[in-house]
């Protein structure tokens, strides 16, 4: 009989419309069908759960939902009321009377494992959980609040982003420190958990890429760049901003014809409107249903993030699809990947101007990386072994679990 597994996460996982959304929906979609009966809960509404049934129905065996909070145009600005707060603006803006009401509910029925997706879901759990429990990480969260207060040019934005970088830490710690199994997306994630949390042995999994999905096409549109990435997110917002502000216009001096395409939901009405002031020959799509059309065939992928955490979804897409990456080394970072070998490193906007135009102009060179990109990402990228390594974590907290009981009885009866 398959064990049950219960499934926390703080957003509805369809569409899949951003890196955290591919990584959760392919570790549930490898698990669904084997040792496990999934069950899923988060937010949803009626329209969403009705239109995405068969969606649901391929990562889990039973859903059920909280009312998702409306968030409107102006949520970016409203949520900062949450300044105040001693919880960091993210996680108190996740947590949810109906969320909470809902998670107690699962846990009393006793789940065999209990899964908790990014570490914001925390807040959704109650103090003591009496189940084996695993925290799903995607990256380090304080990690990508300093990265902000390091790039912020604003002194009051840099102050801001150090408040919230410090209260990030205190509850990453706090939260993280309660599960039984604590499961990285990258060696540097889980060795920083360690060092700076004090996590005993966190469990990394490998990133997975639908492999048959994401096939494999060699670059053949000679000047065309792209950029895939959620566009509300402020990370890649501010990769786009400096790519627009101190990378572009030196291709487009040497390149007059090359051409940019940001795919992604949610762009920014200013950076919009500053591509179409400067009558760039940019695009910017918004959401789509499909990014394949855009990456595959590329002349080249671009990734020039100078904040993030945990690993990058899009880089091995984009390796998989067959379109030459020039990064930054924060946009690789963790990924067991070469310079040179599997895409072009360039650190600064001078470097990613020369990489990116070497890419457009040389088109032995681009084929080369492509090639060598999807070769590796054939060899250690597939989902399917991340959900297995994921199994293997969820199978290792129920085993620890079970040994802190025994542990505690043995404790207690000796008293």
């Amino acid at each position: 009989m398959a064990q049950r597994l219960l499934f926390i996460s703080t957003r509805f996982l369809f569409p899949i419309d951003s890196g955290g959304k591919i990584r959760t929906s392919q570790i549930l979609r490898g698990l669904k069908g084997g040792g496990f009966r999934i069950l899923l809960i988060s937010p949803a509404s009626d329209e969403l759960v009705e239109r995405h049934v068969a969606d649901l129905d391929e990562v889990c065996d039973e859903f059920r939902w909280w009312r998702e909070p409306r968030r409107g145009p102006f949520f970016q600005y409203t949520r900062m009321r949450h300044l105040i707060s001693p919880l960091p603006i993210p996680v108190r803006t996740d947590r949810n009377s109906g969320g909470i009401a809902l998670v107690k509910d699962a846990l009393t029925q006793m789940p065999d494992v209990a899964v908790f997706d990014f570490a914001h879901a925390a807040i959704l759990g109650p103090v003591d959980l009496s189940c084996p429990t695993v925290m799903f990480t995607h990256n380090v969260e304080a990690e990508i609040f300093r990265r902000h207060r390091d790039v912020a040019a604003n002194p009051l934005f840099r102050k801001i982003w150090s408040d919230q970088h410090r209260k990030m830490r205190k509850f990453e710690k706090h939260a993280l420190e309660k599960f039984d199994v604590v499961v990285a997306v990258a060696e540097r994630d889980a060795q920083q958990f360690a060092s700076d949390y004090d996590i005993a042995a966190p469990f990394v999994i490998p990133t997975g890429v639908d492999l048959e999905f994401f096939s494999y096409q060699a670059p053949t549109r000679r000047r065309d760049v792209v950029f895939c990435g959620s566009m509300d997110w402020m990370a890649n917002q501010e990769g786009v901003a400096f790519f627009i502000d101190e990378v572009w216009s030196k291709i487009a001096e040497a390149i007059p014809e090359a051409t940019m395409t940001v795919v992604g939901r949610g762009p920014p009405a200013g950076l919009v409107a500053e591509s179409t002031r400067r009558n760039l020959k940019w695009n910017f799509t918004g959401f789509v249903d499909d990014v394949r059309p855009y990456v595959q065939g590329s002349a080249v992928s671009v990734i020039p993030l100078r904040v993030g955490g945990g690993t990058r979804l899009k880089v091995f897409e984009a390796m998989a699809m067959g379109s030459p990456v020039v990064s930054t080394s924060i946009g690789v970072e963790g990924l067991p990947v070469e310079p040179e070998r599997h895409y072009l490193r360039a650190d600064d906007s001078t470097e990613f101007a020369q990489a990116v135009v070497a890419l457009l102009n040389n088109e032995t060179i681009a084929k080369r990386l492509s090639g060598a990109a999807r070769a590796f990402v054939e060899q250690n990228c597939s989902y399917t072994m991340a959900a297995k390594a994921f199994e293997e974590a969820c199978h290792l907290a129920i085993s620890r679990y079970a040994s802190e009981s025994s542990a505690s009885k043995l404790t207690n009866s000796s008293k």
